[in-house]
């Protein structure tokens, strides 16, 4: 199949399922004008098993980016599904670069969190891309500066980390502490998610963390960074 058929009938097993009374509700919870099919997670998560099952890379990186482009909302979320694995064979760049190409396009939580789900695997699979991540920390854009703290939650995962991760870990506690004077809320939120997923293996750190900056943060994302704490 080409890569236009295939975007067809992707499409319409999208549409397939399409509810538009939820559809409704969703555009006006996300507040982004573009079209809304209503789609219930479970149907995306099946579509984007299947299409990266059946079609070869190239085949699926072309669909990815194909229903990324139409800019439906289902769309775009299947399409960041897509790149959700932890091989990627012969190599991932090609996932990567994709990644890298819709980043300026992301506007609102709901895509940038499916994005990062694909992300993350990519910086686990190589972690020197954190050297790409950090130029991402003095963007103008929200979602991408956003991003440096979601595609890094991985590490914040392992209870016994070898030294380069812990090196990584610090260093993007390092980035995070360079965001405390952004108050914009989804910024204040990262920050706060990021340390409150580090203190469920790492709380030694989130306390030293927030002695030396959590006066500085919001109150709201100071008590969420802090809430498993003892």
């Amino acid at each position: 199949m080409s890569g236009n058929v295939n975007l067809v009938m992707a499409l319409a097993a999208l549409r397939d399922a399409a509810d538009a009374d939820r559809a409704q509700q969703m555009k006006a919870y996300h507040k982004v004008d573009r079209e809304y099919l209503g789609l219930s997670n479970t149907v995306g998560n099946e579509l984007a098993a299947q299409w990266r099952k059946s079609l070869p890379l190239d085949d699926c990186l072309a669909l990815a980016d194909a229903l990324w482009q139409s800019n439906i909302f289902e769309a775009r979320i299947t399409a960041a599904k897509m790149l959700v694995q932890a091989r990627i064979r012969p190599d991932d760049d090609g996932a990567w670069q994709l990644i890298l190409k819709w980043m300026p396009e992301m506007d609102c939580w709901a895509i940038a969190d499916a994005v990062a789900m694909a992300a993350q695997r990519r910086l686990q699979a190589e972690p020197t891309r954190l050297d790409i991540v950090e130029r991402w920390t003095t963007s103008d854009h929200l979602w991408t500066k956003r991003a440096a703290l979601v595609f890094t939650l991985p590490w914040t995962k392992d209870r016994n980390p070898k030294p380069h991760e812990i090196a990584a870990r610090d260093r993007i506690l390092g980035w995070a502490a360079g965001y405390v004077p952004d108050h914009q809320w989804f910024i204040q939120k990262a920050i706060a998610w990021w340390l409150r997923e580090l203190s469920k293996r790492d709380p030694d750190r989130v306390r030293s963390f927030l002695a030396a900056h959590g006066e500085d943060m919001k109150p709201f994302a100071r008590k969420d960074a802090a809430r498993l704490l003892d």
